[in-house]
C-alpha cells in the first residue's frame, strides 16, 4: 500500500505534541468568566458560531481564537463587558501561547524510524508564528526537511505543496488525526493517509458517517504502530 511512498507529511496539532486539550480547557475558564450572563452550553455554541464566522478574516490558531472569545463576550455581555474581563479573556490566549510542549507519546522514536528512509515533513495548519516556536521548542526540527504551515488544509493546499515538493500525489503519505483535514483532501487527490485519532477532537474538524463510507485509508491507536506499518 505504501510502496511508492518517498514523502512522508506529519500534521503538528495533536499529532506530534499536545495541542487541542489547551483549547477545550480555554473555554471552561471562558465560560466561567461570562457565567452571569449565559449558561456554559450556550457561551460554547456563540463562541464557536463566532470561530467559524472568524475564519476566513483570522485563519486557524490562538489568536483567532482569542479574539473570537473576545467578540463573543462583548455580544454575550450586550456589550457591558468589563475592562478587567477583556484583560482576563487576553491573559487566557497569552498562557495558551505558552504552554509547554507535550510531545505525544512515541513521536521521537516514531521519527528516528523513518529517518533515512523518507523525506518527512511537517505540514500543519495555524498561526505561522505560533508554529514556529512550537517547532522550536519540540526539538523536532531536525528531523523534518521542509516545513508548511498552510492557511487552510483543502485539496488544493495540498495538491500545491506536492507540486513544490516536485513529486506525484501517489508518492504523498499524510499522518494526522484530522479525518477532514488530514484524510479525507489526500484520498480526493489520489494520495495515501494514515488516521491516528487523537482523545478530544475541535466539533469543526468532525466527520460525518457518510462522509466516511468507501473511504480508503488505516486508523492506527497510536503513533508507535507506524513503525511496523510503513
Amino acid at each position: 500500500m505504501f510502496k511508492d511512498i518517498k514523502v512522508i507529511a506529519f500534521d503538528a496539532d495533536d499529532t506530534l505534541w499536545v495541542n487541542e486539550t489547551y483549547f477545550r480547557d480555554a473555554e471552561v475558564v471562558f465560560a466561567e468568566l461570562l457565567s452571569k450572563y449565559e449558561t456554559k452550553n450556550k457561551i460554547d455554541q456563540e463562541l464557536f458560531k463566532t470561530e467559524i464566522k472568524n475564519l476566513a478574516i483570522y485563519g486557524y490558531g490562538i489568536k483567532g481564537f482569542t479574539l473570537s472569545m473576545i467578540e463573543s463576550a462583548l455580544e454575550l455581555s450586550n456589550y457591558n463587558l468589563p475592562q478587567e474581563t477583556i484583560e482576563k479573556i487576553l491573559n487566557i490566549g497569552k498562557a495558551m501561547l505558552k504552554q509547554p510542549i507535550e510531545l505525544i507519546s512515541g513521536v521521537e522514536e516514531v521519527l528516528q524510524s523513518l529517518q533515512g528512509k523518507y523525506k518527512l515533513i511537517v505540514a500543519t495548519k495555524g498561526d505561522l508564528l505560533d508554529q514556529e516556536r512550537k517547532l522550536e521548542k519540540s526539538n523536532l526540527l531536525h528531523y523534518f526537511h521542509h516545513i508548511e504551515v498552510m492557511s487552510d488544509k483543502k485539496e488544493k493546499d495540498y495538491l500545491k505543496l506536492v507540486k513544490h515538493l516536485d513529486i506525484k500525489p501517489s508518492e504523498f503519505l499524510m499522518i494526522g488525526n484530522s479525518l477532514k483535514s488530514d484524510v479525507l483532501p489526500l484520498l480526493k487527490i489520489g494520495s495515501a493517509a494514515i488516521h491516528i485519532p487523537f482523545h478530544t477532537t475541535w466539533v469543526h474538524e468532525e466527520v460525518s458517517l457518510e462522509e466516511q463510507k468507501e473511504l480508503d485509508y488505516k486508523t492506527l491507536r497510536n503513533i508507535k504502530e507506524l513503525i511496523t506499518l510503513i
